[in-house]
């Protein structure tokens, strides 16, 4: 099947424009990040994200250009140039300057995706102070314990969210100041909170940035692990190199594209690729204030003539669940390049894609941590369907065994690995420094998954650590199991742990959600199991298979196996912070 896959996106000519990059191996050879620096204008004594994405490209004569397509949720729809966004930015910076916020001060913004989100971001950059922004639909506690771990200084929010802040102000000794914004809506500040909208009236837009260097603090992200509490993950200035240089040859951003990145800023794919590689490589993006929904989602493509589309898995499997008819009724010929990232992508969604919409997903692969792509499906080579794709020139990616040497034998399972030093790479989990100490093991960063280097440099992911299935001396990945059930036209979306058992040590259990149209039942079940069996072996195929109305994820889009697993078991569940509501 996996050939049948390869055979059929292999007949597309994706190419719908010349790539940036159309040479791998001679740009692999060549590459220089210094070089990058200098494409970009950088100075030693001056890295700061916010000239770079948006002032630059006004003294660069292209301030009149959009910047921001706007579309709120009740459709209303709002344009910004990169000039527009440099006054705003401007006077919020000055905002804060005024109320003492300094050069590595925590400011949380606790928002939807309205137009001040990013005015705030950037003018918290402009000030060198840490911009950290949170997912809007957390509760009062996730929220408390992201702002007390970081000793936040100020939490930006809007009214709808504000009792939630309320909620939990007095456990917060480091607050100093709570901001209200009212998008298109006077706001009436409680006494002590700030009012956005007034303050912004009586700043002045033009504003001298603090000279930041490379490696400032300009960002922070709260990632979750299987254990323990949210870890800080904190990105430096510098790191717009790694967004530039993969916004230009990973996401192919040409200056005439419309870019749409479907993730939300409280994820760092909504800030990497929701603001910092889109606007540093000088193009317009559209931002969409709502949630997911197929007929909205195609629209908008429709609407604003996207040609370069950004998603998560977990979107294209609901776009998959409600078929094609949609997608093929919109005018979507505007599109010239797909990628996904989030999760790995089955190789069902990358066919869809080519079905569906005429184009396949391109799926790549990073991290919180990374801060940026490390790992991809580049727009001028074939995709092999399933595979994370080839390592981004400047990083260096390997398979390495327990005692942190390279494994070179091809398709040998192994810990991804990366060598320490991209300019993207995280510098510190905050307040943390022992557990970001671990992460570096062997001149290795340790990336906590586990894969598979073909013979020509793709990479296959298996699975984390905590996620390899060990069933009666077989190590079976997840994810391998996942794809060849969801490749069954029934299955929406599968979720795969190992169940403890006396005789195997572990099996294998799917948790399985349906399409629309299809009933569990016994018949179903056993069908699902044989189509396993005939794809994946009997070693591999899951010897259980429970029928489930949805799976849990977290809201960046990845199935939280370790959920299913504690439920499974009776165990506790752990930070479930980060999980979508349903």
């Amino acid at each position: 099947m996996a050939m049948d896959y390869a055979e059929i996106v292999k007949e597309v000519g994706s190419l719908r424009a010349p790539p940036n990059l159309d040479d791998y191996e001679r740009t692999r050879r060549e590459w220089s990040w210094d070089r990058v620096r200098a494409d970009l204008g950088l100075r030693d004594d001056f890295v700061n994200q916010a000239y770079q994405c948006i002032d630059r490209h006004v003294y660069d004569g292209r301030g009149e250009k959009t910047a921001m397509i706007w579309e709120g949720a009740d459709g209303a729809i709002e344009r910004y140039t990169f000039e527009d966004m440099r006054r705003q930015t401007n006077r919020f910076a000055n905002v804060l300057r005024k109320l003492g916020v300094r050069k590595a001060d925590r400011v949380f913004i606790f928002a939807d995706r309205i137009p001040e989100l990013y005015f705030a971001l950037f003018g918290v950059l402009k000030v060198g102070a840490i911009g950290a922004p949170l997912f809007s639909a957390f509760g009062p506690e996730p929220v408390a314990e992201r702002v007390k771990r970081a000793e936040g200084m100020m939490i930006i929010t809007t009214p709808a969210l504000l009792p939630k802040v309320n909620a939990i102000r007095g456990d917060l000794p480091s607050l100093k100041h709570v901001m209200v914004i009212g998008h298109r809506a006077a706001v009436t500040a409680a006494e002590g909170d700030l009012d956005y909208g007034a303050l912004m009236a009586e700043a002045s837009d033009e504003f001298e940035i603090e000279r930041t260097g490379a490696e400032d603090w300009s960002i922070m992200h709260f990632t979750s692990g299987t254990t323990g509490l949210p870890k800080g993950a904190a990105h430096v200035h510098g790191a717009v190199v790694g967004h530039y240089a993969t916004g230009k040859y990973a996401l192919d951003l040409h200056p005439d594209d419309v870019f749409w990145c479907t993730a939300d800023p409280g994820w760092v794919t909504g800030t990497s690729y929701g603001m910092f590689a889109p606007w540093s490589n000088g193009v317009t993006q559209v931002i969409y204030e709502g949630g997911f929904g197929a007929t909205r989602w195609y629209d908008i493509i429709q609407r604003h003539r996207v040609t370069v589309w950004y998603t998560a898995p977990t979107a294209i499997r609901m776009l998959m669940k409600g078929g094609s008819r949609i997608a093929k009724q919109r005018d979507l010929s505007s599109l010239r390049y797909m990628m996904s990232v989030g999760e790995p992508l089955a190789p069902a969604g990358v066919v869809w894609g080519v079905e569906a919409i005429g184009l396949p997903f391109h799926d790549n692969w990073w991290q919180t941590e990374t801060g940026a792509v490390m790992i991809t499906n580049f727009p001028a080579l074939p995709i092999r369907p399933g595979s994370m794709g080839l390592a981004f020139p400047g990083i260096e990616a390997a398979i390495i065994d327990d005692e942190f040497q390279e494994i070179t034998q091809p398709m040998q399972e192994g810990q991804l690995a990366l060598r320490p030093g991209g300019p993207s790479m995280f510098r510190t989990y905050w307040q943390d420094e022992e557990r970001y100490n671990s992460r570096f093991k062997g001149g290795w960063y340790l990336t906590g998954d586990r894969a598979k280097r073909d013979a020509d440099g793709y990479f296959w992911f298996i699975g984390r650590d905590d996620d390899v299935i060990n069933t009666a001396g077989h190590l079976v990945g997840p994810f391998e199991v996942e794809s060849a059930l969801i490749a069954h036209p029934a299955v929406a979306e599968a979720g795969v742990i190992g169940k403890p058992d006396a005789m195997a040590m572990e099996i294998v259990k799917a948790f399985v959600a349906l399409k629309d149209g299809y009933e569990p039942s016994e018949e179903l079940r056993r069908e699902l199991i044989g189509h396993a069996r005939q794809r994946l072996g009997p070693g591999v195929a899951p010897r259980e298979i429970e029928f489930v109305s949805s799976l849990p994820k977290t809201r960046s889009g990845k199935i939280m196996r370790r959920l299913l697993k504690a439920r499974e078991l009776g165990l506790p569940e752990g930070d479930t912070s980060t999980l979508e509501e349903d």
